[in-house]
């Protein structure tokens, strides 16, 4: 009688523990345990990431971090981390958040235009993935991939269209890059191609000629006739005359470093560069700049005119005027001179 109360007690002791235990475990994986105000938090895990890593992202998040370490230990979330982008869910329990941290990567819109380098634009994507601007300037500027798909460091540039696009914030450099290889090929569809052999240009060269239109008018409608005014020059054996290409290779100088060029001048038309489209016939070597995808698309449809020279509208800032005649032009610009002139600018 007495062992059978012993056993009893026993039992109900055991009954006991194991139902602390139990509501402990269920508590542990059920219970809500966020503490952000906000309806969804992020969270960044790094390539091979420890669990330190991610236990110091979560913890400002969380309310009980000891419950959810037991429970990832229990799940073996310790030794399978994934790397990516993550978001848990206000009011989410700990089950759930590592549910969500252990295969839900989220993408990140990656956005870029109008960078003036190679360099610029590993700038500004290291801001939005985890690859950092050496690694990716690397990749970028690898000799094998480029000789491989058709490029050279003064074109690269031109391989990166400038829009928004998908990627895994974990995306690694040469990952970034083979995807922007992709879309440039996509871009340049049949269409597009056909387009450019009728202007006897290569994807190279319109990508080219793309960055002076870009940089002489970012006015979306006023790029077709500027391109036409190139092309026109270029099939007529004219030099170019593009004062971008005389800014780009001033810039390339020690003396420009650091300051901005308002006015092209006389003495920047003798700089001794492969870019001075004064002195060189033809299209500069490579981009002067990331042209906006308007700026291509009015070098691939031109305006057709018969005009051979322009230069910018005192009137009309952002505009041009535009000519037939060097005569005429010369008075268009000297206009845009005493503009300058009157407005100080004169460097």
């Amino acid at each position: 009688m007495y062992i059978k109360k012993i056993l009893w007690a026993v039992a109900i002791i055991g009954l006991l523990i194991f139902g602390g235990i139990a509501y402990y475990i269920y508590g542990a994986m059920f219970q809500p345990n966020t503490k952000f105000q906000n309806e969804t938090a992020y969270v960044f895990i790094p390539t091979n990431a420890n669990y330190i890593q991610v236990r110091q992202q979560l913890e400002p998040l969380l309310d009980n971090i000891d419950s959810f370490d037991a429970v990832a230990e229990q799940k073996k979330y310790i030794s399978n981390i994934k790397a990516g982008r993550f978001a848990i869910s206000k009011g989410m329990n700990n089950n759930e958040i590592i549910n969500s941290i252990r295969s839900k990567n989220l993408p990140v819109k990656v956005a870029f235009n109008n960078q003036h380098s190679l360099e610029d634009l590993a700038g500004r994507i290291s801001i939005q993935i985890e690859a950092d601007s050496v690694s990716l300037l690397k990749a970028m500027i690898d000799e094998d991939f480029l000789k491989k798909n058709g490029f050279a460091n003064a074109t690269a540039l031109g391989m990166y269209l400038p829009n928004s696009y998908e990627f895994f914030w974990n995306t690694s450099a040469e990952g970034f890059r083979d995807k922007m290889l992709k879309e440039y090929n996509r871009f340049w569809n049949e269409t597009r191609l056909k387009k450019a052999k009728q202007l006897n240009l290569s994807p190279n060269e319109v990508m080219a000629l793309a960055s002076i239109v870009h940089e002489e008018s970012k006015q979306a409608d006023e790029q077709p006739r500027v391109a036409g005014v190139y092309l026109n020059r270029l099939r007529i054996g004219m030099p170019l005359q593009a004062d971008p290409t005389l800014k780009y290779a001033a810039y390339q100088l020690p003396e420009y470093k650091n300051t901005v060029i308002r006015r092209v001048l006389n003495i920047h038309k003798e700089i001794d560069s492969p870019y001075n489209t004064y002195k060189h016939l033809g299209l500069p070597p490579g981009l002067i700049a990331m042209p906006d995808l308007s700026a291509i698309n009015a070098v691939l449809n031109p305006e057709k005119h018969n005009y051979l020279y322009f230069a910018a509208d005192a009137k009309r800032l952002g505009y041009h005027k535009f000519a037939k005649t060097l005569a005429q032009h010369n008075n268009n610009a000297r206009e845009y001179q005493r503009y300058l002139s009157s407005q100080g600018i004169n460097r």
